[in-house]
């Protein structure tokens, strides 16, 4: 977890008011890094931003930033280098669902789901990754899903998003490899971080049985960031579903999602 070389440096979070932004932060502080926490909800970030810096003597910064808004990302930057912090590790975390039939969906919150699973991501990770390649190096995660592995019925933007997330990390973990900035993708399944309410989806009896607590989904990511690893799909339950659509044909995945989905 975490290795000591990284004490003194720089991590900025996205979506740290809760879930897995949480335990992400509550992971690299005892490691002695710094940290910037970026949510829309200040009080929850200054209440974490207060635990940490007492506990583990890090600074900590809070930045009041709703990515789902256009030009956010480079609003974030240009915050952060204000206070004059130099990230090392990006952990591009927010992200938000929708749940239910595309066609019934509200076009404004499809779009700001879409503009923050996406085109912010996007954003500030070609920002940071410029940055981290001129010094010579950093680490990048990027936060994506089990359903960016399939057709999502049910969550079709969503899961579509997640797909991007998935074939975007990946290829930028080869784009970045000789300039010494490491990219990992971290794709969770279901995950007990409140997603799913947010979303609109009242979890079936069936589904709840693969929910993972969000502080071994946090451990694997750093750790498979700090392995510099392409990919991390944390729990057996969820590999095997990588596995087995590898091998199931596409018709069948759908149906099969579609009704655990619903």
């Amino acid at each position: 977890m975490t290795t000591v070389h990284n004490a003194g440096r720089w991590a900025l979070i996205t979506g740290a008011s809760g879930g897995l932004g949480v335990e992400f932060a509550r992971l690299l502080a005892p490691a002695g890094m710094n940290l910037v926490l970026v949510a829309r909800q200040r009080e929850p970030m200054q209440a974490l931003a207060d635990e940490l810096s007492a506990r583990h003597g890090v600074k900590v910064h809070v930045v009041v930033m709703d990515l789902s808004e256009q030009g956010a990302a480079q609003a974030l930057k240009q915050q952060a280098d204000a206070l004059g912090v130099r990230v090392h590790t990006l952990i591009n975390n927010a992200g938000s669902g929708v749940h239910g039939r595309f066609v019934t969906a509200e076009p404004q919150r499809l779009s700001r789901m879409l503009q923050l699973n996406v085109a912010s991501l996007s954003e500030l990770t070609r920002l940071y990754a410029e940055d981290m390649a001129g010094s010579g190096g950093g680490r990048i995660l990027l936060v994506a899903s089990l359903l960016g592995f399939m057709a999502a019925p049910e969550y079709a933007a969503y899961a579509a998003s997640k797909a991007f997330v998935l074939q975007f990390g990946e290829a930028l973990h080869d784009e970045l490899a000789a300039s010494g900035v490491h990219v990992t993708v971290l794709a969770p399944g279901l995950t007990d971080t409140g997603f799913t309410s947010a979303a609109g989806h009242r979890v079936s009896a069936t589904l709840r049985l693969t929910l993972m607590k969000p502080r071994p989904v946090a451990e694997a990511g750093l750790n498979g960031l700090d392995a510099n690893r392409a990919l991390v799909v944390p729990g057996l339950f969820n590999k095997l579903s990588v596995f087995a659509a590898r091998l199931t044909p596409r018709a069948m995945q759908r149906r099969i999602m579609e009704a655990l989905l619903a």
